[in-house]
C-alpha cells in the first residue's frame, strides 16, 4: 500500500463517519439549542479556535436565531506534524476585542485530550467573563485526559482519526463536507509507525 496521498482527497479517506447531511441537521439543531440558551440583551459572543473550527462556526453562527458577534483565536499543543497533543499550549492569536460580562461560547471542531481546551477555559475566564460555555462538533471521550464539562455536543465518535468539515493532517482534507476516517498508511509514519 502507497502512503502517498491521493491528488483527489476523497481517495484518501477510508470511510465516511459522519455525512453532509447529518452534519447540517446537528448544527441547525445545535443553533437552537445554543440561542434557547442565552436571552440577554448583549450579543451571545462565539470564540472560534481556529483554524479546525472555521467550517464548523460558520455554519453555527448562520443556525443561531439570536444576535452574535465572533472572534478568533488560534492556539497550538501540536508540534509540526504530530498527531498527538503535546500538552504544551501556545497561544498564536488572541481575542481581538474583549469579553468581560459577557456570554462566551468556545467553538471546537473535536475535543480528544481536552488539555488545549482545559487551558483555553482557565485562560478565557481570566478575562471577566459573564460566562462561559463549550460547544463541540466532535467529542471523542475515549482520549480524555481532563474533565471537562462540555455544554453541547454535535456527535460522539470513536477513537478513529478523522479529517474533513475544518478538521486536516498536515494541513489538507479541511475542505471535505463530510466527517471522514483517513487511511492508516498516510498517518502512519506521523505516530512513528512503520
Amino acid at each position: 500500500m502507497s502512503s502517498i496521498r491521493s491528488n483527489n482527497p476523497h481517495n484518501d479517506i477510508e470511510e465516511v463517519l459522519i455525512d453532509d447531511a447529518a452534519i447540517q441537521a446537528r448544527v441547525r439543531d445545535l443553533g437552537a439549542e445554543i440561542a434557547s440558551a442565552y436571552g440577554g440583551e448583549e450579543p451571545l459572543v462565539l470564540v472560534s479556535v481556529l483554524k479546525g473550527s472555521l467550517i464548523f462556526v460558520a455554519d453555527l453562527m448562520r443556525a443561531i436565531p439570536i444576535n452574535v458577534v465572533i472572534d478568533l483565536m488560534e492556539v497550538s499543543s501540536y508540534g509540526g506534524g504530530n498527531t498527538e497533543s503535546s500538552g504544551t499550549v501556545r497561544i498564536l492569536k488572541d481575542l481581538s476585542g474583549t469579553i468581560e460580562g459577557r456570554d462566551v461560547v468556545i467553538v471546537e471542531d473535536i475535543i480528544d485530550t481536552g488539555l488545549t481546551l482545559n487551558y483555553l477555559m482557565g485562560y478565557l475566564s481570566g478575562k471577566s467573563p459573564r460566562s462561559i460555555r463549550i460547544v463541540t462538533l466532535l467529542n471523542k471521550p475515549a482520549r480524555r485526559l481532563v474533565d471537562l464539562k462540555v455544554d453541547w455536543i454535535g456527535f460522539e465518535i470513536p477513537d478513529k482519526f478523522v479529517v474533513g468539515y475544518g478538521l486536516d493532517f498536515r494541513e489538507t482534507y479541511r475542505n471535505l463536507r463530510y466527517v471522514g476516517v483517513l487511511k492508516r498508511e498516510l498517518y502512519a509514519s506521523a505516530l512513528g509507525e512503520s
